[in-house]
């Protein structure tokens, strides 16, 4: 991944934000970090709508670091939707809660989170954090391609089931 891929936080908790970002700083990140705190403005900034029109200023992001309690829309419905939409299928998402359950954090994986990481609010534990994010996830990673296409994947065809011929029971040659 180049060194200054772009990174979108979703994060409701405006002293958790202010955390992340001194934790990136002491990291030593290069790379553009934009901030949003609610589910439908994520969906917009992915989108591409309202105040994020403007792609040069509002890149697709290279990495999600999602939060499951943002109002409006639930971590796990922005998942659902992300993964429904065949340009951002293939962007990676990191789950970063609060929650330790292990309902969310099957449930996460299920919708298509590529990680399940509890947040550390000690702050040296987040700089850890933050250079882990760093060192993996935009160096060594590779980063798959995505776009703004937001329209909906069709649903899955199913093929008919494969049933016995009639005539002949025992005939499996269909």
């Amino acid at each position: 991944m180049p060194q200054r891929s772009v990174i979108l936080v979703a994060e409701d908790e405006e002293d958790y934000v202010l955390l992340l970002k001194q934790a990136f700083f002491r990291a030593n990140f290069e790379n553009v970090v934009y901030f949003v705190s609610t589910g439908q403005e994520l969906m917009s900034y992915l989108k591409g709508k309202g105040k994020f029109a403007h792609r040069d200023e509002y890149p697709l992001p290279d990495l999600l670091l999602l939060d499951l309690k943002l109002p409006g829309y639930s971590g796990f419905e922005i998942l659902g939707w992300i993964r429904s939409h065949p340009g951002l299928t293939a962007l990676r998402v990191i789950v970063l809660t609060s929650s330790d359950r292990v309902k969310d954090v099957n449930d996460a994986y299920r919708l298509g989170a590529n990680s399940f990481l509890v947040k550390p609010y000690d702050f040296e534990d987040l700089v850890n954090f933050a250079k882990l994010i760093k060192e993996f996830w935009l160096r060594r990673s590779e980063c798959p391609e995505t776009s703004r296409d937001t329209k909906p994947l069709p649903p899955i065809q199913t093929a008919e089931p494969h049933t016995k011929s009639e005539t002949n029971p025992a005939d499996d040659s269909r």
